[in-house]
């Protein structure tokens, strides 16, 4: 298997085959992070303003998160009730569709010391990443323990510094850039690494898990774990994040978000 991956890799870097996209229309705008659901509603933070968009760009809702402080992480695995995550705060926010606050939660009142990563799990669960415990933790909506991992570094052998994580289909991916993305089961138990390194972001989508690489968006098929290129035509040459719903490419550039049709 390690082999396999190694070839496709390789022929990646010596000129795999690319997919082009076009630009359909954007959403102008000097935005911090971004992200979408599977309806394909954007959801982007331009300092401490969060604003709700809907398939066509144009504006729904818009919030201030200022109380929250600095936002770490946004995560809309349940359509129109994006998570937003303050790691500096220890606070977790959960919204509705006009982008109120429904539900506020303080890790560290729960017990939950140094959580630096956090996603949305199905059954309104969550999942943390604890610095001091090098640990995945499982909870429900009122933060009690339902799965963990225990000491990654002692499981895998090397220390654990994720930089992002996301749940789809009853598995949880965990990116690592010096290493891959990890993936777990809902028990916590580790299933492998895919072999994806130096990712910047990534995205599970069906069988494949979009991901930046030095401003590149590449795909990889879960299948065959073949990897391609995504050429975007035009001058979008400065990529700071990609994801993919319904057959758009949505990409944080500097000056909008471009939503392209594959």
């Amino acid at each position: 298997m390690t082999i396999r991956y190694g070839i496709s890799l390789l022929a990646l870097v010596l000129g795999g085959q690319g997919v082009r996209s076009q630009e359909l229309h954007s959403i102008p705008g000097t935005f911090d992070t971004f992200t979408t659901d599977e309806l394909g509603n954007v959801y982007a933070i331009s300092g401490d303003v969060l604003t709700l968009y809907d398939t066509q760009g144009h504006e729904v809702a818009r919030n201030s998160v200022k109380t929250m402080g600095r936002i770490t992480q946004m995560d809309a695995f349940y359509s129109l009730k994006p998570m937003l995550f303050s790691a500096e705060q220890g606070q977790l926010a959960v919204l509705d569709n006009t982008l109120s606050v429904q539900t506020v939660l303080n890790l560290a009142r729960s017990g939950f010391q140094q959580v630096s990563l956090a996603c949305m799990s199905v059954q309104n669960a969550f999942w943390f990443f604890n610095d001091r415990e090098m640990e995945l933790v499982r909870v429900d909506a009122q933060l009690r323990p339902l799965a963990n991992t225990g000491r990654l570094d002692q499981l895998l052998g090397f220390a654990v510094r994720p930089t992002g994580m996301q749940e789809h289909d009853n598995r949880l991916y965990v990116n690592v850039p010096s290493e891959g993305i990890l993936v777990f089961d809902l028990f916590g138990t580790y299933d492998r690494t895919i072999p994806l390194k130096e990712v910047s972001s990534f995205e599970v989508r069906g069988g494949s898990i979009h991901h930046l690489v030095a401003g590149m968006h590449r795909t990889y098929d879960r299948r065959s774990f073949d990897i391609h290129n995504v050429d975007i035509e035009g001058t979008l040459t400065t990529l700071r994040d990609v994801r993919v719903e319904r057959g758009r490419t949505y990409v944080l550039l500097d000056d909008r978000i471009a939503v392209l049709q594959r």
